[in-house]
């Protein structure tokens, strides 16, 4: 299957994001040597060609059309003439999925769609799968969440790790329907550092099974699923030395083992629909054939779950915007306001342009990075980490500014828009919160550079060598371009768009090794800098797709080229100037002085527990 190999997000995938932001910002002659490796594969035939070589369209199977837009053009936000088959609001008044949609999701695969047709699943590829959830987060993100609990983290160790024995055992029945799958690692003491674990799974003296014992919290479909992959410490005696170790394993454990029970449903603030429940297990017998991905790996199990699940979740939220935006679009060109309509209005008109950028560069992450897991490439942890931070906030954000634009309209249920931003809102928490992806994106960036900076120190250089850097680190702190350039790599109608990237990356560059210099190995505990670091690469990396994903349209004659050539200006144009001053705060004296007064306002709320000035009344 050919994909959309969209040139400079596609080699990134291969190599690395960040890799790329220190070597283009710090070390010409490499970047040269990677912009030549770009443009050569900006010419392969493939990156001209389309995305899709084979239909997603089974014999019964269709994507439904979107009912977020109105007939007859008004403003009327009630159901379509054609039956749904699913009702999101009542799902959410029912605390479940209707029992008729859930017969017709079984009836058309939607349980297993990336397992093997052999095995009785679609067998889709990646950008298949996203495309699909693309259209589930579009119409009801609690049906998205039961299936994506199930699929894309609850089964998906056994589709990466478990052995064919375990694939045949467990997959058919979790491909038809017959048992929900659930994802157990978070416990009360270890929600993001899942290195904390306290559940333990003893090995028999026989060896042949292991006694698991332990709670899991917040899971999603844990009341309904029978089948988990459990995360628990194995402790493991040395025998030479008689150590104790206790590795993480990973498990896949049956309700039916006995000693698995479920606490009641959680009340949540959104995806209602969705069942979220404790899991405990008080002794359970886990055969020792249900040790998924050998004794010891259930941390690399884990992220690996984690990391190759976030890809649907970008393609899932473009969806949702893509339908809530239609309903500002509809509402702002019928209502009148003063005489006019409201998308006549420079307000509304931003709102508007916002929205359409922040879905576009969210389409374009998720089809670069579904297209790169496509192409097998190997690290992706990064693209998934900044898709996951960028789709989730910019979906908060679109669909807050369609409840402004509707005004009292979108506040009210009807719409139901206002469900859509409560469900919304667990996404930048749940599969590794935003804030600690924020702190992976910038110390995987830095640990890098930091090496490279060292290599560089080791180094004798020569003195026509040891000036060309001190001229090359020159030119860069008065602003003078470094020479590399993304000429030729895009569409010449965004050369200057290019231009604004490549800039970016220089500043990147020159920022933290300004920080390296400054600080050495105890910027990994300087999370104010660190967060401005995270934010600059996310810009960047949105810069990069963007660029690709317009100049492919450009290159094809697309008939929306010349509008999506206008979102990638104006989003480079922005995102730049959002870098810039990023940056500026992570590496200058007044941004230090920011950071400083912000702790002591911090501890000083802590100390006091909770408010330290004084009310203005004085009482």
């Amino acid at each position: 299957m050919s994909h959309c190999l969209w040139s400079l997000p596609h080699w990134l995938g291969q190599k690395g994001f960040l890799w790329l932001l220190h070597v283009v910002g710090s070390a010409p002659p490499a970047a040269k040597r990677m912009l030549r490796l770009i443009q050569s594969r900006v010419m392969l035939p493939g990156w001209r060609r389309e995305c899709w070589t084979k239909s997603l369209a089974k014999a019964d199977f269709r994507l439904p059309t979107p009912s977020y837009v109105p007939a007859d053009g008004s403003t009327k936000y009630s159901a379509p003439s054609e039956p749904e088959v699913n009702d999101a609001a009542a799902n959410e008044e029912l605390g479940s999925i209707e029992e008729d949609t859930l017969a017709g999701l079984k009836k058309m695969g939607c349980f297993g769609l990336q397992v093997p047709e052999q095995l009785g699943g679609l067998g889709l590829s990646n950008t298949q799968y996203a495309r699909l959830v693309e259209v589930l987060g579009t119409h009801d993100l609690g049906v998205g969440i039961i299936l994506g609990a199930h699929q894309s983290i609850g089964l998906k160790g056994l589709l990466l790790f478990g052995t064919q024995s375990q694939k045949e055992k467990y997959l058919p029945r979790l491909a038809r329907g017959e048992n929900y799958a659930a994802y157990c690692l978070t416990e009360a003491s270890s929600g993001s550092n899942a290195a904390s674990l306290q559940t333990v799974a003893e090995c028999s003296p026989c060896g042949s099974f292991y006694t698991l014992s332990g709670s899991k919290m917040w899971i999603s479909n844990g009341g309904t699923a029978d089948i988990f992959t459990v995360f628990a410490r194995t402790p493991i005696k040395d025998v030479t030395t008689g150590e104790v170790k206790d590795p993480i394993s990973a498990f896949v454990v049956e309700r039916g083992f006995g000693g698995v029970s479920s606490g009641p449903p959680e009340k949540k603030m959104g995806i209602r629909c969705s069942n979220t429940a404790e899991v405990h297990f008080d002794g359970v017998k886990v055969p020792a054939e249900n040790l998924l991905g050998g004794l010891g790996q259930g941390f690399k199990v884990a992220m690996d779950i984690l990391n190759n699940g976030r890809f649907g979740m970008a393609s899932a939220l473009a969806g949702t915007m893509r339908g809530v935006l239609g309903k500002a679009v509809q509402h702002a060109a019928n209502r009148k306001q003063f005489g006019s309509s409201l998308a006549s209005f420079g307000a509304i008109q931003e709102k508007l342009a916002r929205m359409a950028m922040l879905l576009y560069v969210t389409e374009a992450m998720a089809y670069v990075l579904s297209a790169n897991l496509d192409s097998k490439v190997a690290n992706y942890k990064l693209e998934a980490a900044i898709s996951k931070i960028f789709a989730s906030e910019a979906a908060w954000s679109v669909t807050d500014e369609v409840i402004q634009v509707l005004g009292a309209m979108g506040y009210m249920k009807d719409t139901g828009v206002e469900r859509v931003l409560r469900d919304l809102r667990v996404f930048r928490i749940f599969e590794g919160t935003n804030d600690i992806l924020r702190l992976y994106v910038a110390l995987t960036g830095i640990e890098h550079a930091e090496k490279e900076l060292q290599g560089l120190q080791k180094l004798r250089l020569g003195p026509e060598a040891l000036c060309k850097e001190v001229g090359r680190r020159a030119m860069r702190k008065v602003g003078i371009p470094t020479g590399l350039t993304l000429q030729g790599m895009v569409h010449p109608e965004l050369e200057e768009s290019a231009a604004l990237v490549t800039k970016a990356i220089d500043l990147f560059g020159e920022a933290i090794e300004t920080l390296l210099l400054t600080h050495g190995s105890a910027v990994a505990d300087k999370q104010f800098h660190l967060k401005r670091v995270a934010d600059s690469a996310i810009d960047i990396y949105a810069m990069t797709v963007t660029l690709s994903r317009a100049s492919r349209t450009l290159s094809l004659g697309q008939p929306t080229a010349q509008h999506e050539k206008l979102l990638c200006q104006t989003w480079c144009r922005e995102a730049s100037q959002r870098v810039r001053t990023s940056l500026r705060e992570a590496t200058s004296s007044k941004g230090e002085e920011s950071f400083a007064s912000m702790k002591l306002i911090s501890d000083a709320l802590v100390k006091n527990g909770g408010a330290v000035a004084a009310h203005p009344l004085g009482f």
